[in-house]
């Protein structure tokens, strides 16, 4: 395994060594992001429970027991009235976006584990929190521009579709809707693109120490982008797959319970730790693909030199 993470590996590779990774050290990773994750799981499951929501089971309206299931998730969309928010729900939003942060900070912690991993050194949970929290200020500087770069870039793209869509309406519906999927994939490519080039700014900021990070990952990133493109497709394939599969069964015997939304809690820290996982050999593979090209170019140069 630390061979296969010192040297650079094709597509199917970089799969088989995150899942093996996941299987092999799933104790600390997990912990870890449970660590990150779980007080704002507690924080939400109380607010649920103070709204009166049950804690096992929860069941709406309905005349047979899958109608009074699916009633549970969707019984204020279903309803006329306007249902007001309450203290809980704004808190519950808070949480969540206060939880952001969490993200960054949980991939660096990964990072570090992966790091300690492909110098055959021993880690700890506590090790890859505290190297990650020694770094915060840096990842959150960091993150809050990648945001930002994000935000205005999708607001840009928002405002240009919206725009030439309305336009697109003496076109005839049909024509004005294939249209605008034609734009819509016209603008969303290009934002992919740039946004996976600059995704690895944390790994930058971790482990190079360079901050923000951007022009180090759109470096790292050159000539992968696409292949890059294509594992995060398949990540989040099967990271859906199994999301799925776990809120049908779950949801099906406990309803929308506050148990039922802390299962969908765990499971978002389990698929997060496996992205993340993945996201650190990625990361590693291209930085030993980089370093190695550097290396190279500096031989070359010196040899020229000594000629």
């Amino acid at each position: 395994m630390i061979s296969k993470l010192n040297r650079p590996k094709r597509f199917g590779e970089i799969l088989d060594v995150t899942f093996k990774l996941s299987k092999s050290h799933f104790k600390v990773f997990f912990f870890v992001s449970l660590l990150f994750f779980g007080p704002f799981f507690l924080i939400k499951a109380l607010a649920r429970l103070s709204t009166g929501t049950s804690f096992i089971r929860e069941v709406g309206v309905g005349e047979g027991w899958l109608d009074r299931i699916l009633s549970s998730f969707g019984e204020d969309m279903m309803s006329d009235e306007v249902v007001p928010l309450t203290g809980a729900d704004v808190l519950i939003g808070f949480v969540d976006f206060i939880s952001l942060i969490i993200y960054p900070l949980l991939y660096a912690a990964i990072l570090l584990g992966i790091n300690h991993l492909r110098k055959n050194e021993n880690f700890t949970f506590g090790t890859v929190v505290k190297g990650a929290f020694s770094r915060f200020w840096a990842i959150l500087g960091s993150s809050i521009l990648y945001g930002l770069i994000t935000g205005g870039l999708i607001t840009v793209a928002v405002i240009g579709i919206f725009m030439i869509t309305f336009s697109a309406f003496m076109m005839g519906p049909v024509a004005s809707i294939i249209f605008t999927f034609i734009i819509f994939l016209a603008a969303a490519i290009p934002i992919f693109y740039l946004l996976t080039r600059w995704s690895f700014y944390i790994g930058s900021v971790v482990i190079d120490y360079e901050s923000p990070g951007l022009t180090r990952s759109w470096n790292l990133t050159r000539g992968r982008v696409w292949n890059i493109i294509g594992l995060y497709i398949i990540f989040t394939l099967i990271i859906l797959a199994i999301g799925f599969a776990v809120e049908i069964a779950f949801g099906a015997l406990l309803g929308n319970s506050v148990l039922f939304t802390l299962i969908q809690d765990v499971l978002t820290a389990f698929t997060t730790m496996i992205f993340g996982i993945g996201f650190a050999v990625v990361f590693f593979d291209l930085k030993i693909r980089h370093d190695g090209d550097d290396l190279k170019d500096m031989i070359e140069e010196y040899n020229s030199k000594t000629v």
